[in-house]
């Protein structure tokens, strides 16, 4: 399917679909019995005050698939087995609780899979193994990332929706429009999820879409629709936050998988931007590494060196400030008023 036969395609409608079914799911999932079953209670590391239903995670996705079932679209299968089961075992964990341990091995299981049925085997097994773990550290960041009202359901909206332009740009019709189509469900999700947030997407939202995150953006590099550090770029402001913020707890001999408030975005709302002005700073971070991504492409490899070696700073820039700022603010709490 070629972009101009598919504006007058069925499939071209996909979008409006997973937007409409996803609003409809997640306005009833905040409304139903459903939505008491999993609640995500305040805590002293959590950013809100009172009990938030943890299911709008099942709206979204549930948008997104039927839209997608709809299309059938030519993608791996394996992909769909993996999706269902870091679904299924997020749900679980959201219900009832996992431990750490065994929730990684499912979760390294999932992605293995998915990367040995896609991964070609002239890559190499060093390449299959980096590729499993970058996947399982996506789908956990996002998690992790998944912290404050709106943030999580912005950056899948507009990272989604960058994958959409660029593979469409590539001539990927029918690959446009299944990130499109996790795109417009995140959007409807977002409705719900924006200051003040009235459901989270809990672990069977999060997990699932920071592997589809990473599973599509290695789907699109092997159909070269992009370069390696595409998705890379589209996703840094959740991959550079969450992986710097691990690093920091490793170094400090911290266990990163209890919750904490170290992350960048969470200090922002702690010095006084609140969720609704860390999300819109966000979302221009966000939007503005899209468009450098979708810039880039189109460059000689030289300049997208350059490109790329400026967002780095950029973001080392601002992870400065924030730090600057965050010990400021301690330093002034601890000295208290004068």
């Amino acid at each position: 399917m070629t972009p101009a036969d598919v504006i007058v395609h069925p499939a071209t409608w996909a979008p409006l679909t997973a937007f409409a079914a996803a609003l409809l799911a997640i306005w009833w999932l905040a409304r139903s019995r459903l939505s008491t079953l999993v609640l995500d209670h305040p805590n002293p590391r959590s950013l809100h005050e009172a009990p938030i239903p943890r299911t709008g995670g099942l709206g979204l996705h549930a948008g997104a698939q039927l839209a997608l079932g709809i299309m059938a679209p030519n993608l791996p299968a394996a992909l769909w087995i993996a999706f269902v089961v870091l679904l299924l075992v997020s749900f679980w964990d959201d219900v009832r609780g996992i431990p750490a341990a065994a929730r990684l091995a499912a979760h390294l299981a999932a992605c293995g899979l998915f990367v040995a049925a896609v991964l070609p085997a002239e890559q190499g097994i060093l390449t299959a193994v980096a590729a499993t773990l970058a996947i399982a550290w996506m789908a956990n960041l996002y998690n992790f990332m998944d912290g404050s009202d709106g943030l999580a359901g912005g950056m899948a909206l507009i990272g989604f929706s960058f994958y959409g332009v660029a593979a469409w740009l590539a001539g990927s019709a029918e690959f446009a429009l299944v990130n499109l189509c996790v795109a417009a469900a995140a959007a409807a999700f977002l409705i719900f999820n924006f200051h003040p947030a009235r459901i989270f997407l809990g672990d069977a939202g999060a997990v699932p879409l920071g592997f589809l995150a990473a599973a599509l953006g290695l789907v699109g590099w092997l159909q070269s629709d992009w370069t390696w550090w595409f998705p890379l770029l589209v996703f840094a402001p959740f991959i550079v936050d969450a992986s710097v913020t691990l690093a920091r707890r490793l170094l400090r001999r911290e266990k990163v998988w209890e919750a904490h408030r170290d992350h960048y975005y969470q200090r922002l709302v702690r010095l006084g931007w609140g969720h609704r002005g860390t999300a819109l700073a966000e979302y221009v971070l966000m939007f503005g590494s899209g468009l450098i991504a979708i810039a880039a492409l189109a460059l000689p490899a030289a300049l997208q060196a350059v490109l790329l070696a400026g967002a780095t700073a950029a973001y080392l820039m601002l992870m400065a400030r924030i730090d600057g700022a965050w010990r400021e603010a301690r330093r002034g709490a601890k000295e208290g008023p004068r």
